[in-house]
This record gives structure tokens, C-alpha cells and sequence, in this order.
């Protein structure tokens, strides 16, 4: 079942095109997340689902209703903002039951959701405290329960965790993640980091110029974008990308080497053009092992980043720029020699001049 429907979606600002003939299908429970570089259209697509923004054409349906011109307070979604926007002079539990006092909501009723929330978000010793006496996190959380009370099939969160420090950040992810797996509700989620989206999406919307460039799981994009941009943008750090010619027959030539991409999964099959040829750095072997992958180079590290789970030696290949991630634990400097090498079966070749996938 469709929860939210986005059809032929326009947003113009005078003469600029923000969104563009936008669709988008989310089915009901589904954890989707909008991704993209700051600019993209993602939190301006977020803000028009919650009725902040009136649309310049299209239509937008929640539960098969269309709300396109309807009220936020009248669209069954719960917000949360990049600021906690709570009210200062509030206890915890005051600013949980604020929205729901002013919609007229039973007292019962209103204690009863508040303690739901509290209790899911393990928030239950601070409904007495005021913003000032909690933590980031902590206030974070209340400004989730405040849409959690609404008691909404639809979450909205644009950019939650953005001013949270790393440690953080990373906790309260996973918080997001299980209060998601207890509830089943369809959340929108809206970010530019791209290990949020990873972790937490059932499906990844990665937006640019008001366009969505690819809607997919997260293995998927990963493993198979579909354009140089989408595969630039996912992975850290950012994918390989080797300038050369693709043959007929299925070789790819990279100055005087040549590289045999027996076991490559052709789009529609090799058209002789130029290309290039992208490579994630987790996926190259460098040293013991090297030598039994199908393509093999002898490289010297130029620059040699630790980073204590693993090491980043940049490098290159045929004059061209080449990083490779290795054991935390290498042994490894600046001006070593050693072999590196890969399966150009987990290559993305992309076009040079569509940038669109072989």
C-alpha cells in the first residue's frame, strides 16, 4: 500500500526550477531517505510534503488522500526539524503535550501519549526538566516525541542530526533506526550524509538539481549507480575514476595497460568509447593476496592516511590517481613499493560523455 505519492511535482521560485516533474511512490512503513549535496531540492521536496511550501504544479497524496492544498496540521505527518525548536520556559513534558493541548485532546488521552513517547524514547526521567538542563541528544529526542505524540503515519525528519557531534550522532541514529523497527510508521528522512542514509534507509532517493538521479536500496546503489555522480557521491571516500578507452570486445585500456573485464555486467553490452572506468578503494587488494586477483599493478604510496579501523594509501595507476583501502594494522609508508590489485568484474564503467552506466 502507497503511503505517500508524489506526482509530476514543479516547484518554481520566479524564473528558477527547483523541483522538476518530480514522482515518487513510498509505500507504507517504508524508511526512505532523500540524499543529496546541499542545493539539491531535497529538504525544499520535504518541506512541500509537509505543506510549508505551496507547490507551482503536480500533487502530492498521503494515505491515497490528496493534500496538495491542504493545512500541515491537516496532512497526518509529524516534523522534526535540524533545530529542536522547543519552548525554553517548558518542562519536557509540557512541550510534548503543547500541540496536543491546542488540538483539544483529552486530558487522558494526552497523558497517555506523552507517557508512549516517553517511554519509547527513554525519556521518562526528564519530562520534569526544562531545554536548558539537557543534553543535544537529549533535546533531540524530546523534539522527536513531540511529532511521536502526534500519533501520525508519517514522520518527516530534515537533517535531525546535523548539529550533534559525531558520538552522537551516531547513537541517536541508531535510536531512529529502532524507533522505527517498534513503530512501522513511513518516515522521509532528509540528509547529506551519506552513512546515515546507508545505515537507516529501506530505500535511497539521491537528488540533484531537483531531480532524482536513482531510487534504490542501498546495496543496489552502491554496488550499481547508475550515473559517474551517483557513484562519486556514495562510498568514503569516493569511488575510484580511471580516464580511458573501452574496446568491443570487452577490454579497458588505461594509458599502455590493458584490463580484460571478463565478468562485468554489461547495461547493454561494450560499445567501443571513451569511458570511465570507477573503482572503490575497499574493493582493491593491496600486497599479500594482490597477485591472484585478475588485474595487477606495481605502485608506490604516495600519500599514506591512518586511520586507525583501516589505512588510505593513495597511489597511481597508469599516471592517473588511485587510493586504496588497507588493513589499519599495515604495515606501510610513503615512498613503499607494493602490488596492487582487483576484479574488474566489481567495476562501474560509465560513459564519458552521458556519465550514465555501461
Amino acid at each position: 500500500m502507497t503511503s505517500v505519492s508524489i506526482r509530476n511535482l514543479d516547484l518554481q521560485f520566479g524564473s528558477v526550477k527547483v523541483l522538476k516533474q518530480l514522482n515518487l511512490e513510498i509505500d507504507h512503513g517504508e524508511f526512505l531517505v532523500l540524499l543529496g549535496a546541499s542545493g539539491c531540492g531535497k529538504s525544499t521536496l520535504l518541506n512541500c510534503i509537509a505543506g510549508l511550501l505551496d507547490v507551482s504544479d503536480g500533487q502530492i497524496f498521503i494515505n491515497e488522500n490528496n493534500v496538495t492544498w491542504e493545512e500541515p496540521s491537516n496532512r497526518g505527518i509529524g516534523m522534526v526539524f535540524q533545530s529542536y525548536a522547543l519552548y525554553p520556559q517548558m518542562t519536557v513534558e509540557g512541550n510534548l503535550s503543547f500541540g496536543l493541548k491546542n488540538a483539544k485532546v483529552p486530558k487522558d488521552e494526552i497523558n497517555k501519549r506523552v507517557a508512549r513517547a516517553a517511554e519509547v524514547l527513554q525519556i521518562e526521567p526528564l519530562l520534569k526538566r526544562k531545554p536548558a538542563a539537557l543534553s543535544g541528544g537529549q533535546r533531540q529526542r524530546v523534539a522527536i516525541g513531540r511529532a511521536l505524540v502526534r500519533d501520525v503515519d508519517v514522520f518527516l525528519f530534515d537533517e535531525p542530526l546535523s548539529n550533534l557531534d559525531a558520538k552522537l550522532r551516531a547513537d541517536l541514529r541508531v535510536e531512529i533506526k529502532r524507533l522505527h523497527q517498534k513503530l512501522n510508521n513511513t518516515m522521509i528522512y532528509v540528509t547529506h550524509d551519506q552513512v546515515e542514509a546507508m545505515t537507516l534507509a529501506d530505500r535511497i532517493a539521491i537528488m540533484k538539481a531537483g531531480l532524482i538521479q536513482q531510487l534504490d536500496s542501498p546495496a543496489e546503489i552502491y554496488n550499481r549507480p547508475v550515473n559517474k555522480y551517483v557513484a562519486d557521491f556514495i562510498g568514503s571516500p569516493s569511488m575510484n575514476f580511471l580516464e580511458g578507452e573501452l574496446s568491443s570486445q570487452g577490454q579497458f585500456k588505461v594509458g599502455g595497460t590493458v584490463i580484460d573485464l571478463k565478468g562485468y555486467d554489461y547495461v547493454d553490452g561494450p560499445v567501443a568509447s571513451p569511458v570511465w572506468f570507477g573503482f572503490r578503494p575497499e574493493h582493491a587488494v593491496a600486497g599479500e593476496g594482490a597477485e591472484h586477483q585478475p588485474a595487477t599493478f606495481q605502485v608506490v604510496a604516495e600519500i599514506v592516511e591512518p586511520m586507525g579501523s583501516d589505512t588510505l594509501v593513495w597511489t597511481k595507476i597508469e599516471d592517473q590517481a588511485f587510493r586504496v583501502r588497507m588493513d589499519g594494522q599495515a604495515k606501510i609508508s610513503t615512498g613503499d613499493a607494493f602490488t596492487l590489485g582487483f576484479d574488474p568484474a566489481r567495476a562501474s564503467i560509465f560513459d564519458k560523455e552521458t556519465e550514465l552506466r555501461v
